[in-house]
């Protein structure tokens, strides 16, 4: 059986990764800066600031969070028991 990675081992392991993906990310979001239009309305700009924050925030469980802010709501379940 192994033995689970520390924190600081976890890190090593994937700070590259992280790395590039920021970058990727960063990289997109110039390209939508420097293209033609505004995008401000679009209620995914929401999301994706939500899920930014969220990124930066402390605590666990941020997939789960994250998942969330990209969710579409749930449909409001009838009397029935059923949703509509």
């Amino acid at each position: 059986m192994s033995t689970p990675l520390t924190a600081a081992e976890m890190l090593d392991r994937e700070f590259l990764t992280f790395r590039a993906k920021l970058v990727d990310l960063a990289a997109a979001l110039d390209r939508i800066d420097r293209a033609e239009g505004s995008v401000e309305a679009d209620p995914r700009c929401g999301q994706l600031r939500r899920g930014l924050e969220l990124l930066a925030s402390p605590g666990d469980r941020r997939a789960e969070r994250m998942q969330m802010v990209f969710s579409l709501p749930d449909e409001p379940i009838a009397a029935g028991g059923r949703s509509s």
